[in-house]
């Protein structure tokens, strides 16, 4: 192996050897600790080691990394305390996530990363938010990400790469290519022989290194970076390897043709720097021992550490109050003017509003620029707020979703909109899986409002009439918001910009253009969580949201004898318990209605906290009503059918008869 040390100095080439040692050092501990029963699993970068020591010295300390699971060298060269690596590794309070993910799945803004979740690839979008948010801010900096070469088959690989060659960002795809998918040969990953060949296809800049060269590895990103910060552009890089040991140790390596691990041991990326280091006399034998007898001390004093460090000790309250960040507070109008606006225009209004207030702000979506989006919320916002705040975005929903959060973590907001509600199903893993779990996991908040024009009666068929909210009732980390009335709609609006965690803001594609109301001017945003009595009734509460607010003040209106208290719920999570509550201790019957269809729907979960704590107040059965049990049909005489308002209508007066 040929290492050209170009113009390092000595002491740089000493450094990167002892920075070398560290990860394959710790390796070595944590297969005995597994052995040992004192971690619960180990997924080994033994052999790959050169990638991620010489990819994280090659970038500045201000510039974010976005490693895998195989990179430990990535985080041990960018000085994080090795008790609290340990203590992650072992679950504890004191490690990054505070026992709540394990091995790498954690980052730290303080030194430039951001961990990875399970999913491959999810991390690529991420990427380029974060290189966005360099871009828009005139820093010249790289933001490197690693997929490997499994990984890399990943829609997310695809979209994040298209994205920032479109947007021309600062951003490095390192592409780890160890030839092997958990069990599965290259050859049965994908056909290209390099990922140099995808560059052509993106539009971007690709080149290949051995990655068990340390110096190659190392030079390479070092040129790249200098590059990228002159000139905004992303890079693919190909670093080619094997990984010498199982996907993780339990899966072990049986599956490897005999005779490949001892071919590639040869090609081991810590022996053969060493060898040039002693052959260099850049260090002696003894001085070689002594480094890693220094390493070694290292660790044992960090695994002390952490070893003396208590289990965690479960506090309810405390894990609940982790899951999302403290949130902004209201402001109530400061104008005692009010405009009537119909909603689609309250909904513009507040974006105008929220823009102007906060100029890290920026909104992203299909067709939102020149166009206006396909509902022309948007209208005219290029001419006011220019196309760096307003972007227009490729079809890619789940790595726009990722460059959200990419642009939170370096302290930016984004809105992004969904063209239709429906189509979030691209991007469902970003948010469930990133934007819903990242506080809790390592305190890093998603400054992320995902707008959904959702709903049904406008004739648009299966694929463009979706109630989905009930995808993410479930998610913890999530807040959904789902407005009745244009007053509502800025306001709530305005609030989840203001919250600094992931709000799903769901927007009724019928109420758009049908109903109008007075709303305050300027900057108001109203409290997320609080539900509003619409109606006030003695007979039957209804509890509901979004349309089902209207078809309840018709009903309403159509019966004279029955006195209907109607709540609109406003926010879906967290729901407003206690003014339900309230309404039904006074009523004793309640229908929850909601157009979503009605199995699995939020109104069965209303309906189980009904039964559970307010069951001695109840004088019927709870009743629900929602949505048929099929896709929702394009034809008007079917779609009619399938929405629940006339069902609707036979609930009360089979509640009030009852």
């Amino acid at each position: 192996m040929h290492f050209d040390r170009k113009d390092l100095t000595d002491q740089q080439l000493i450094d990167l050897y002892e920075a070398l040692l560290v990860p394959r050092l710790i390796e070595e501990k944590m297969l005995i600790n597994l052995r040992q029963g004192k971690i619960s699993k180990w997924f080994s970068g033994y052999g790959q080691e050169a990638i991620s020591v010489g990819a994280a010295k090659a970038m500045a300390k201000n510039e974010y990394i976005l490693p895998m699971h195989r990179n430990l060298g990535m985080f041990t060269a960018r000085g994080i305390p090795l008790d609290k690596l340990f203590a992650q590794f072992q679950g504890k309070s004191q490690g990054f996530t505070q026992g709540r993910d394990r091995s790498f799945h954690f980052g730290s803004k303080e030194h430039r990363i951001v961990g990875m979740i399970s999913h491959l690839g999810a991390q690529l979008g991420v990427a380029d938010g974060i290189a966005l948010s360099k871009k828009l801010k005139q820093q010249p900096r790289a933001t490197l990400v690693v997929s490997g070469d499994g990984g890399a088959s990943e829609g997310d690989f695809h979209e994040a790469l298209n994205l920032a060659a479109v947007w021309e960002l600062p951003v490095i795809f390192l592409i780890e290519n160890n030839q092997w998918g958990l069990s599965t040969p290259s050859e049965e990953q994908f056909k290209c022989k390099s990922f140099t060949d995808k560059g052509i296809g993106y539009g971007i800049q690709a080149e290949q290194v051995n990655g068990n060269n340390i110096l190659d590895v190392f030079n390479k990103v070092s040129e790249i970076v200098s590059t990228i910060r002159k000139r905004s552009q992303p890079y693919i890089l190909e670093c080619k390897t094997f990984r010498i040991r199982g996907h993780e140790e339990a899966s072990g390596t049986k599956y490897y043709p005999e005779g490949l691990v001892e071919k590639w041991q040869k090609e081991d990326p810590v022996e053969n720097y060493e060898k040039f280091i002693l052959d260099s006399e850049l260090l002696s034998l003894d001085q070689v021992e002594a480094l890693k007898t220094k390493t070694l001390n290292s660790i044992e004093e960090g695994l002390s550490i952490a070893n003396s460090y208590p289990r965690p000790s479960p506090n309810f309250g405390k894990e609940t109050e982790q899951v999302f960040a403290k949130r902004a507070a209201s402001f109530l109008p400061t104008s005692t003017e009010t405009t009537e606006l119909r909603f689609v225009d309250a909904i513009s209004d507040g974006l105008s509003e929220a823009l102007v207030k906060y100029p890290n702000l920026i909104i992203m979506g299909q067709d939102i620029a020149e166009y206006g989006g396909v509902f022309k919320v948007t209208e005219g916002f290029v001419d006011d707020y220019g196309k760096d705040r307003i972007r227009n975005t490729p079809i890619c929903e789940s790595a726009v979703l990722g460059a959200s959060l990419g642009l939170s973590i370096d302290n930016m907001k984004s809105v992004v909109e969904m063209q239709f509600a429906d189509f979030v199903s691209c991007g469902f893993n970003q948010i469930v899986n990133n934007l819903g779990t990242s506080h809790y996991r390592w305190g890093q908040n998603a400054d992320v409002v995902v707008r959904l024009p959702c709903g049904g009666g406008v004739g648009a068929g299966p694929f463009h009439s979706q109630s989905p909210e009930s995808w993410f009732f479930h998610v913890p980390g999530l807040k959904i918001v789902y407005p009745s009335n244009p007053r509502d709609a800025k306001g709530l609006l305005l609030a989840a910009i203001d919250d600094p965690n992931p709000v799903l803001f769901f927007e009724h594609k019928a109420l758009y253009r049908s109903i109008s109301g007075d709303v305050p001017d300027g900057y108001y945003s109203l409290a997320i969580g609080h539900a509003n009595i619409i109606e006030k009734g003695e007979d039957i509460s209804v509890i509901t949201y979004g349309m089902g607010v209207h078809w309840a003040k018709e009903a309403s209106e159509l019966f004279d004898d029955i006195d209907i208290e109607i709540v609109d719920l406003v926010t879906i999570k967290p729901w407003d318990w206690k003014t339900v509550r309230k309404s039904i201790k006074k009523t004793g019957k309640v229908i929850i209605l909601h157009e979503a269809n009605k199995t699995g729907g939020i109104g069965g979960e209303i309906a189980s906290w009904v039964g559970e704590h307010l069951f001695e107040y109840l004088d019927a059965p709870v009743m629900r009503v929602g949505g048929l049990d099929t896709p929702i049909p394009f034809a008007k005489e079917l779609e009619e059918q399938w929405l629940p308002k006339e069902r609707f209508k036979k609930k009360i007066q089979e509640l009030h008869n009852y």
